[in-house]
């Protein structure tokens, strides 16, 4: 089985400016530099033969470039209502959203279910635990969090792999991004 999902890679200026704005509070799991990304498309587990099939169809996905900006931070809550992870915004949302729909639709065409939940751009700092501390002063610290417009030209298929330390992410493939 291969767990996958298809991201943009920020430029490397960016993920060090997420990088400095990384830790403070105690418990919570700050993602490295080389987890850093932006998810289009959460996949998940497939058997080989459907990897090999997203991998190719996603070679038809046709979009310009993305221009976008970093734009504030926030917290994903668990079903508790407690926060478990802390993510940096971005905009604008829109060209993400439709490269999001032609991401997806090239995955339905390859044979698996479409995308069910609503789609939140956004990039993970930090994994969060039940033991972490509370996230609010870091929060503030970092709501003006911004950057001037970085341009994104290429999406990447990712495989995911668990380990004791975490996920790590392998690049699979990576797609120019060209088209309109």
């Amino acid at each position: 089985m291969h767990r996958l999902f298809v991201a943009l890679r920020p430029p490397k200026a960016i993920r060090g400016r997420l990088l400095g704005a990384m830790g403070g509070v105690p418990g919570a799991r700050w993602q490295d530099d080389a987890q850093l990304h932006l998810t289009l498309r959460y996949i998940g587990e497939v058997e080989p033969h459907a990897a090999e099939d997203v991998a190719l169809v996603l070679g038809s996905v046709r979009h310009a470039p993305v221009e976008l900006r970093l734009d504030g931070c926030g917290v994903f809550d668990d079903s508790r209502g407690r926060p478990n992870a802390i993510w940096a915004g971005v905009s604008p949302r829109e060209p993400l959203a439709a490269l999001h729909r032609k991401v997806d639709a090239a995955i339905v065409r390859a044979g698996l279910e479409p995308e069910r939940r609503a789609y939140l751009p956004h990039i993970t700092l930090a994994r969060m635990s039940g033991s972490a501390a509370p996230v609010d002063r870091w929060l503030a610290e970092h709501a003006a969090l911004a950057s001037e417009p970085f341009a994104i030209d290429a999406m990447v298929l990712y495989e995911s792999r668990l380990g004791h330390g975490g996920a790590s992410y392998e690049p699979v493939a990576r797609y120019p991004l060209t088209g309109s």
